[in-house]
């Protein structure tokens, strides 16, 4: 008879209801339709061709402040994405343990649907303006620069449907009998 010398490994709290692949893939996109937006801007306070004319990298970068501010958009939009994670994730529906006074407590439902509901119809409406904006835009960029920027946040047009469909999915999870 064998024995491990490893100590057994606690169980990891699952989700109140098994979350299917769909669910979890399409949470997972979001991270990956933001970032290549994210991408570009850390590129552009780097200084990186992009085939802007320097009057568009001057007014990006409004000196001294766009070099901050640009850097932390770009954050901040990976953070709210990855948020998108706590919809499927056993921590978007207990408080983690280092959130004092929550910690171990319920989520409740609409705390966490009301606003991935609200970001879900942002991210939608700032896709649509984006494809709006770029289709009547007067910039001073190359045309393989154009092409760059189109790649990079074109895929952002895809958040908010995704983050609707994940947060229906929660809110139907959560919400079931």
């Amino acid at each position: 008879m064998t024995s491990s010398a490893l100590p057994p490994t606690p169980a990891r709290p699952g989700t109140t209801a098994p979350v299917p692949l769909w669910a979890r893939r399409a949470a997972a996109a979001v991270l990956w339709t933001s970032l290549p937006s994210a991408l570009w801007r850390f590129a552009v306070v780097l200084g990186v061709p992009l085939g802007l004319a320097a009057s568009e990298y001057d007014a990006m970068l409004v000196p001294g402040w766009g070099y901050l501010m640009v850097p932390l958009l770009s954050v901040l939009q990976e953070a709210l994405a990855f948020l998108t994670l706590g919809l499927v994730r056993p921590w978007g529906e207990v408080w983690p343990r280092w959130v004092p006074r929550l910690r171990g407590r319920r989520i409740p439902v609409l705390a966490a649907a009301v606003p991935a509901a609200l970001g879900a119809l942002a991210c939608t409406v700032y896709g649509v303006l984006f494809v709006w904006t770029t289709l009547h835009a007067d910039m001073a960029i190359t045309p393989w620069g154009e092409w760059v920027m189109t790649l990079c946040y074109v895929p952002m047009v895809a958040w908010g449907p995704l983050l609707a469909v994940v947060t229906t999915h929660y809110y139907r999870r959560r919400t079931r009998r």
